[in-house]
């Protein structure tokens, strides 16, 4: 393929295919993306939804979002779109072993998101060419595909959900076998760029969730207020019983910024984030859980990154201590033994409520979390997606690393712990409303099924609940196969109990109070 050449202000290259408007391309190149295309209007939304079968609801960009300007996609039109040179050269171009030049970008566009910490995005009207294109990707193509990105068992699944009785599906899934191997070796990854000095005197407010763990988030206040860049302002909201706190314990005059503490009434850590996120008066809110420690720089690189990368929200790394002794010493050990694994920018593919950090204004479009998924999991999984679908890039962040502790006792997972509970004994969860679990226990966790029911199509669904029985038949010991297969109607049942929940949950709509 040969690309033009546009020269930026700057003297970056940028090589484009098709006619972009080179005046937005001049402005975009100062943003986070390092690929634009315009690809929704000309046929390539949502295309080859064949990738279910591999990713099943587990990769947020599956799905192309609807009614934005700009987001993050990987589904590139081959013909209109435009990168970085430095980029296309990194990652070495289409893969031209793929018959189907369609597939090419489509295989490049989705490995440099997910795996080369390029940025793709969807721009509307940079390219004004309207002209939808069938999308035709050969089953020997798609097969390819599989073969090359991931292990052999989701070609397998793949053969079995498109139809295991059909010979031309045995023979693409044989001539990829044959012709082909799974990349191995180890892939290219776009460079992190040079964190710019920070611009302005932006507000930092910080957020502590905290239950019977008071010894725990001292350490973590004291942490932020040895940082380089300051915080304005710290809000804690403590679950701690009456009858074992020590309120003395904070000393609001003590710091160098304004200390909120909150002793909360409610239940459950969606809402102490939502009663946190009302007092906060910054223009970036941090997210922290209350077992970390947190490096001096940590506040700093937050912005620096959001600001070199023209970003609103970023993504630290999370590393686990061994113990909850284990102090920043130790987190230094743990960043030499990473090396250069841990410098990976990009688009993060996760949201981490110990260490994130949004401009304020979308935590407010959102404003807040989804209290439907208090007493379970995935509540921060819903966050960071539903900030993708506002058109946020949300940009992984090696430079803001914490060390999670993760002590045995204490935290909100407490209240959850009566979910593994049957019987008289067992208290009732949030998610149960006005249905008791009684002698059947719902798996997978009905909050996990309902951020899943929210956000994907029934379709998508679907397909999760074949891969959740393919995976729990086939990936244990060949020993226990016979045992996994009697009980498949037992598990089918409690998939079915979590699905009701979940449908319940989303009925009701999203909560915040």
């Amino acid at each position: 393929m040969k690309l033009k050449k546009f020269i930026t202000k700057t003297g970056e290259i940028i090589l484009y295919n098709g006619t972009p408007d080179l005046d937005q391309l001049e402005i975009l190149t100062s943003g986070a993306g390092d690929i634009w295309h315009s690809s929704f209007e000309q046929g390539y939304k949502n295309a080859f939804p064949e990738l279910v079968y591999q990713t099943a609801v587990f990769f947020w960009y599956i799905n192309d979002f609807d009614h934005l300007d700009e987001c993050v996609s990987w589904r590139i039109n081959p013909h209109q779109f435009a990168i970085r040179k430095s980029v296309w050269e990194t990652l070495g171009g289409f893969d031209s072993e793929y018959g189907n030049l369609q597939m090419q970008a489509l295989d490049f566009g989705y490995n440099a998101l997910r795996i080369s910490a390029a940025i793709p995005l969807y721009i509307k009207g940079l390219f004004k060419e309207k002209e939808i294109a069938e999308i035709n990707i050969s089953i020997n193509d798609r097969y390819v595909f599989f073969r090359k990105n991931f292990k052999i068992d989701h070609s397998i699944f793949m053969l079995y959900r498109e139809g295991f009785w059909k010979w031309k599906e045995w023979s693409a899934f044989f001539y990829a076998r044959k012709n082909f191997k799974q990349r191995i070796e180890k892939r290219p990854l776009v460079k992190p760029r040079p964190l710019n000095v920070i611009e302005g005197n932006p507000k930092v407010s910080y957020i502590i969730p905290t239950m019977m763990r008071q010894q725990f988030a001292l350490q973590l206040i004291n942490d932020l207020a040895h940082q380089t860049y300051p915080v304005s302002q710290v809000v804690v909201i403590d679950a701690t019983p009456e009858n074992q706190r020590n309120e003395s314990l904070y000393d609001e005059k003590k710091y160098p910024f304004e200390l909120i503490i909150k002793w909360q009434e409610t239940k459950g850590s969606c809402r102490a984030r939502n009663e946190a996120i009302e007092l906060c008066k910054g223009d970036y809110i941090v997210f922290g859980d209350d077992d970390i420690r947190i490096q001096p720089n940590f506040i700093e690189n937050h912005i620096r990154i959001l600001q070199t990368y023209k970003a609103h929200a970023s993504d630290g790394l999370d590393v686990r201590a061994d113990n909850q002794e284990q102090d920043l010493t130790d987190l230094e050990n743990k960043l030499t033994q990473l090396g250069d694994k841990r410098w990976k920018v990009g688009i993060s593919h996760t949201f981490n409520n110990a260490n994130t950090c949004v401009k304020a204004e979308y935590v407010r479009k959102l404003i807040g979390n989804d209290v439907n998924f208090d007493g379970g999991y995935g509540e921060d999984t819903d966050f960071g997606l539903s900030l993708a679908k506002l058109g946020v890039a949300l940009i992984s962040n090696p430079f803001s690393v914490n060390l999670h502790l993760k002590p045995a006792t204490g935290g909100y997972r407490f209240w959850g712990t009566q979910a593994k509970i049957l019987g008289k004994k067992r208290k009732a969860q949030p998610w149960e409303l006005d249905v008791p679990v009684k002698r059947i226990k719902p798996v997978p966790s009905p909050t996990i099924m309902y951020g899943i029911v929210k956000h994907f199509t029934p379709q998508q669904v679907r397909e999760y609940k074949y891969k959740h029985f393919f995976l729990y038949l086939f990936k244990g010991s060949k020993t226990g196969l016979l045992y996994r297969f009697l009980r498949l109607p037992y598990k089918n049942l409690q998939f079915k109990r979590s699905l009701f929940y979940a449908r319940k949950l989303n009925q009701l709509g999203i909560r915040h109070k």
